[in-house]
């Protein structure tokens, strides 16, 4: 079974490039399933996993970029800024979603977007780790033409989504979501092709595969 995690900043569509390589792999492309089964394994709503969710709109990772901002603020005070949110610990929802993970790898494997997948998944056999990244540039454009918005607004959605996503696995790994030595692949999807993007993954999971 195929698994492969991809990592991807803001604007290298990572949630395009995910499910065209799933496709081509015959594995799930496993991103929102996440938080709803963590949700219903907790017994929570989809709406308070989804404020612990780094992928979500709302979710941990900008809370913790946030509270980054502020030196009074501690992580360990975290929940209370989290409007109407269940006093579920973050810890607490990061590992139930670990364990997701690595039981729907080991069960039928996928293409796992974002949540660290890379350092969640490091150990398990045959696992391609890729990561989607571009200078600040090429993604507002990208992304500015994609939406139909400004590039000003692009920037500031950027930049908020990066910040937030880096929080997140610098908190709970301790690790830098950009560094190399994490991946066996490194894209700019903003200068090579979409198709050839997924063409590249699908040739390198089949590799270690």
């Amino acid at each position: 079974m195929r698994v492969v995690t991809i990592s991807a900043t803001y604007g290298t569509a990572g949630s395009v490039i995910g499910p065209a390589v799933a496709e081509r792999l015959g594995v799930p492309f496993v991103d929102r399933a996440i938080p709803s089964a963590v949700a219903e394994e907790l017994g929570c709503t989809l709406e308070e996993a989804l404020a612990h969710d780094d992928r979500a709109e709302h979710g941990l990772g900008r809370l913790l970029a946030g509270a980054m901002r502020l030196p009074t603020v501690t992580f360990g005070g975290v929940d209370m800024y989290v409007p109407g949110a269940m006093p579920l610990a973050p810890e607490e929802f990061v590992t139930r979603t670990e364990r997701m993970i690595k039981e729907t790898a080991q069960s039928q494997g996928g293409v796992f977007l974002g949540r660290a997948g890379a350092v969640v998944l490091a150990e398990h056999p045959g696992a391609l780790h890729v990561r989607l990244d571009a200078p600040l540039k090429r993604r507002v454009l990208q992304t500015a033409t994609f939406f139909e918005i400004p590039e000003r607004e692009a920037r500031k959605l950027i930049e908020d989504n990066d910040r937030a996503r880096t929080a997140y696995v610098r908190h709970f790994y301790r690790t830098d979501p950009a560094d190399p030595h994490l991946y066996h692949l490194v894209l700019d999807s903003t200068t090579i092709p979409m198709p050839t993007c997924v063409e590249m993954v699908v040739m390198a999971a089949d590799a270690l595969g």
